[in-house]
């Protein structure tokens, strides 16, 4: 069972196959995981790809059902995450790579973009999550009844108060469009991008487009 160590933060990934890298992302918002591919979620992506890729594929720090653990950054939530991930591919040796996340992962892959273009060849995003300007506090609201009281439970060092302002910072604070980036920023990705929408209340439609609404484009 591999894990993927740097200061505080313990980092569970499991790799399998060989041939280009490609990082993988588990759908399970806060509590992305390995075994979010057992569930059947995500159509097993890592046995799918394995013969034509190097998969990796990592549980979220923190996330309760995976073995990865870690401080919760408030100032920086994002960005704590994407150390993760750049850190697991400097781990592993890995400069560039492909990525697909589902749901979270479209936040993260923009923000993996962001912090790292030069890296990230080509991305696919599966139902990615993004804001609803109707429902701004919806994902503050799954969390901190379906992510934090059982993270408390297993930590003594992270309190309701502590969970309270990560997700204000990583969500309700930053409640537009796709969390990470801005509209601009998206209209000015070279990166190639694959996009697979939905449109229920945690991945609406309209935020996969670079576009504000308009009655007479996509959206």
């Amino acid at each position: 069972m591999p894990f993927y160590e740097r200061g505080p933060v313990r980092i569970h990934y499991e790799e399998v196959g060989s041939g280009f890298p490609l990082l993988l992302i588990p759908g399970g918002g806060l509590n992305s995981a390995l075994s979010s591919w057992q569930t059947g979620l995500a159509l097993q992506s890592d046995e799918r790809y394995k013969d034509d890729f190097r998969c990796i594929c990592a549980d979220l720090r923190n996330a309760n059902p995976g073995r990865s653990s870690g401080p919760l950054e408030i100032d920086r939530p994002w960005d704590a995450y994407t150390d993760d991930q750049l850190g697991l591919m400097d781990h592993l040796g890995i400069r560039e790579f492909l990525v697909m996340g589902f749901c979270i992962g479209g936040p993260m892959i923009h923000n993996l973009i962001r912090r790292a273009p030069e890296r990230v060849v080509a991305a696919a995003m599966m139902q990615p999550s993004g804001s609803r300007p109707e429902m701004r506090d919806l994902f503050y609201q799954n969390n901190i009844k379906g992510w934090g009281p059982a993270l408390c439970e297993k930590r003594s060092d992270v309190t309701m108060a502590m969970i309270h302002d990560f997700l204000t910072s990583m969500y309700t604070n930053r409640a537009d469009f796709v969390f990470t980036v801005s509209r601009d920023f998206v209209s000015s990705i070279k990166t190639p991008l694959l996009i697979a929408p939905d449109d229920v209340p945690a991945h609406p439609y309209r935020s996969r487009w670079r576009w504000p609404p308009s009655p007479r484009r996509p959206r």
